[in-house]
């Protein structure tokens, strides 16, 4: 097998060197993203499969975790696990701790669904957005798929009350010994809700402008960095494409500024999350945003989305980022470092048991032979 080290070894920066991103130093730019697996127990506490499934991973660069709610009313996920409560808190403890025990480092993700939460899950109520929207489609609960909610088009109180969510959630966080914080600003969720023009109708400072817009991402930024330190803030965003129901109208400009106002923050690092385009038939709508927000964001810029070791390392060549997240390759693939590092075959996963429960699937991935 090619070893991938040795064939890069006299072309300049790889996948397999160190990054520093803020407080850590990672040992490699692979890093793991975001992957909902709904593992957690109905009142969202992380369980003991979740502890073997994370430390089976420490060999990626970072770990960034499943989203996680940051309170009841902003996780409509059933199975997903939450940060808000001292339960919650202890079952993270020791999946940390098998984390670091195993090499690792590990960030939470700070996760508010917004209009996708569904009031039939237990003391949620009425979902909260930008606007009074109802997703199209099915959600998922504890009784099967219903249709989703309209949302209540959320107050200054809700707005301040959320925000305060954020930075408590991110506080926790610490206490359960996680290195730092994502705040999920991507895929149609709530802040994603805020930015993108076809689902944020608001008359007011958080509404119509970019610059108002881009307003409650700040605030939640600012809030979460007091809380923890800009050195321990990541922030994800999803600029190219529809996601659950949210696009923009003009992106590139919506998305450059908000890259900008991040960057004034010093993060540790903005992931960004854009499908593949080629002009005629890719994933993505447009041409890539990315390049417009790494020109903006001063600080370490992770890319996401549909890449493989080969299109990872190419965006590394080209400049395009500092590191690449990873997302199903780690499914199926806990040692995916090394498998890319001996150039070993990659597992295929199944998309049946990514939210099925059990360890089927989960937990039942095998470690390269060589």
């Amino acid at each position: 097998m090619l070893n991938r080290t040795t064939e890069r070894q006299s072309r300049g920066s790889s996948l397999f060197e160190p990054i520093r991103l803020g407080a850590i130093t990672a040992p490699n730019r692979i890093l793991m993203a975001p992957l909902t697996r709904a593992r957690a127990t109905m009142a969202h506490v992380p369980t003991a499969m979740m502890v073997d499934y994370y430390r089976q991973r420490a060999g990626a660069g970072l770990i960034i975790t499943e989203a996680t709610g940051i309170s009841a009313q902003g996780l409509g996920w059933p199975y997903a696990p939450g940060i808000w409560t001292a339960e919650q808190i202890d079952g993270w403890k020791s999946i940390t701790s098998a984390v670091h025990e195993g090499g690792g480092r590990i960030f939470l993700q700070l996760w508010h669904m917004g209009r996708l939460v569904h009031p039939s899950l237990p003391g949620r109520g009425q979902p909260l957005s930008s606007s009074a929207t109802t997703m199209s489609g099915l959600a998922r609960t504890y009784e099967g798929k219903q249709p989703y909610a309209q949302a209540k088009a959320m107050t200054h109180e809700d707005i301040r009350s959320a925000i305060a969510d954020y930075a408590t959630a991110a506080r926790n966080a610490m206490k359960a010994g996680f290195d730092g914080v994502e705040i999920h600003g991507a895929n149609g969720y709530l802040i994603d809700q805020f930015l993108r023009d076809n689902a944020n109708f608001r008359t007011d400072d958080y509404g119509g402008p970019i610059d108002n817009r881009i307003r409650f991402l700040v605030e939640v930024t600012k809030a979460v960095v007091n809380a923890v330190s800009a050195d321990r803030v990541a922030v994800r965003l999803s600029p190219n494409e529809e996601r659950q129901g949210v696009n923009d109208s003009h992106p590139e400009p919506l998305f450059e500024a908000a890259a900008a106002a991040l960057s004034d923050f010093g993060l540790a690092f903005l992931e960004v999350r854009e499908p593949d385009f080629d002009g005629t038939n890719g994933k993505a709508e447009r041409p890539p945003v990315a390049p417009l927000m790494r020109a903006a964001f001063k600080g370490p810029f992770v890319l996401n989305s549909d890449y493989d070791y080969k299109k990872g390392q190419a965006a590394l060549d080209a400049g395009k980022a500092d590191a690449i997240s990873f997302g199903r390759p780690f499914i199926s693939n806990p040692d995916l470092p090394r498998r890319f590092s001996k150039g070993l075959a990659l597992t295929a996963d199944d998309k049946e048991t990514w939210y099925e429960g059990g360890e089927t699937g989960y937990l039942t991935y095998a470690l390269a032979d060589s």
